[in-house]
């Protein structure tokens, strides 16, 4: 293995192929829905960089993060749970079965340890502290989606990756067997449990649970080079159920045709934090994932992909305050649970103001 394994590796060979054969591949880049820039053409790095370095204070919490301490091993099994761990990362029990989503424990969102830290009390959960996990979904390579070491952590309890297409070149390299990965494109179904074949763009027609990879607006890399692996959204039906995993996306139209072919969702994980004035539209405003989730028809909207990590400018904790504002002029059921406390569906709903302490 390399000297920096955790930059992982570009896809090559039978999987490159695939890749090049994709409709959303063009000059050797995954494209978005629409045309995308992912930083404003005035916006360079080094003034990036030096907003970042001279950033607010209070885009860190000045007190540790509440948690919840929930015995993972033994969550309720009558009704769909949801445990978020913070920014992006949550276990989902449906059935019986475990699915983990974008797990980052090693306490950081970066290539370096130095970069992108924990908030104080935000990560309190390992995966020490997880079941047998049944499917890992990884939305796509980014380090605060896709994190090195608690993917090697996690090889000797997880039975199967699913990941957009391209990640699993990263997976392979860090020691994952191919056998255990499915990756797709977007509009792409696979049965869950892993085991069953591959259906394109007829979802429903398999007996059991389905994955379904879906557009988002975003981007990917671990390096410079950008596009070269798949970025989604999953929409997931499981035991009657209906879940729509989020990932990263800025605001398209895109939510309405996923809403329009999958929906309604029971619940919607959306990302309602990170974004910048520099980079518009690959990160929703609240305001703009409060309108998502109308748009995919969610009973219930849960805002993630904050509460962990500064990857902005912003408060630390002003996109849950806007989202809580936006859910309730457009009437959505909103949770806003604590990095830990269960969010079971069909009972009460976690809406305490626990930010505000």
């Amino acid at each position: 293995m390399a000297l920096f394994p955790v930059f992982g590796k570009e896809p090559a060979g039978v999987r490159l192929q695939r890749i090049q054969q994709s409709f959303n591949y063009v000059k050797d880049s995954f494209q978005n829905p629409v045309p995308t820039e992912v930083t404003l053409k005035e916006a360079s790095i080094l003034k990036i960089l030096k907003d970042y370095r001279n950033r607010p204070d209070n885009t860190v919490p000045n007190h540790p993060i509440p948690t919840v301490r929930t015995d993972l091993r033994n969550l309720p099994s009558d009704r769909p749970v949801i445990v978020w761990f913070g920014h992006s990362s949550y276990l989902l029990k449906v059935n019986g079965v475990h699915v983990l989503v974008d797990p980052v424990f090693s306490g950081n969102a970066s290539p370096v340890s130095f970069f992108a830290k924990a908030f104080s009390g935000s990560d309190v959960y390992g995966v020490d502290d997880l079941p047998e996990i049944d499917m890992v979904v990884l939305t796509h390579d980014h380090y605060d989606h896709l994190d090195y070491k608690t993917i090697l952590q996690l090889v000797p309890k997880a039975k199967h990756f699913y990941t957009s297409l391209g990640v699993g070149a990263h997976l392979e390299y860090w020691g994952i067997a191919p056998g255990k990965i499915t990756e797709l494109n977007w509009w792409e179904t696979a049965a869950v449990p892993a085991g069953a074949e591959l259906s394109v763009g007829k979802p429903g027609v398999m007996d059991g649970a389905t994955l379904t990879a879906t557009p988002a607006r975003h981007f990917s890399g671990r390096g410079i080079k950008r596009g070269r692996t798949l970025w989604s959204s999953f929409v997931l039906k499981i035991a009657g159920y209906s879940i729509f995993l989020g990932g990263d996306s800025g605001f398209g139209e895109h939510f309405k045709a996923i809403g329009d072919q999958y929906g309604p969702f029971d619940v919607a994980i959306l990302e309602a934090g990170q974004y910048g004035k520099n980079w518009p539209h690959i990160h929703m405003l609240p305001e703009q994932t409060v309108t998502a989730a109308k748009d995919l028809r969610a009973k219930i909207l849960l805002p993630v992909h904050w509460a962990k990590f500064t990857l902005a400018l912003h408060p630390w904790n002003e996109p849950i305050q806007r989202v809580v504002r936006a859910a309730v002029e457009n009437r959505v059921v909103l949770t806003t649970p604590m990095i830990g406390e269960p969010v079971i569906l069909g009972g009460p709903l976690p809406q305490t103001s626990w930010w505000e302490g």
